[in-house]
């Protein structure tokens, strides 16, 4: 997000629409941090008490030239959590 133009908010928000309407239960940083601090540290506390709560994470494209990113796509595969693009999470759901 930081860096990005608008925060990249727009993909964000795209990417959980297209998720919710292929039928997956989404949990978006945007809505996440939503009136909250827009301090990086206290974004990323509140992202990663969200993340606790998944099972699958699905990153954006460009998500390894984010630090915010990279931190929680370590931390779910740490914890032995299923990792996705947000395409192929998407492609994988119009084959079922």
């Amino acid at each position: 997000m930081t860096g990005m133009p608008d925060l990249n908010f727009p993909a964000f928000n795209r990417a959980a629409e297209q998720l919710r309407a292929a039928g997956h239960d989404v949990v978006n940083p945007v809505e996440v941090n939503d009136g909250h601090s827009s301090e990086w540290a206290d974004c990323m506390r509140n992202d990663i008490r969200a993340l606790m709560d998944c099972d699958t994470v699905a990153l954006l494209p460009g998500w390894h030239d984010s630090r915010g990113a990279t931190l929680e796509r370590h931390i779910a595969q740490e914890l032995g959590m299923t990792i996705l693009e947000v395409e192929d999470l998407l492609l994988a759901s119009t084959e079922q």
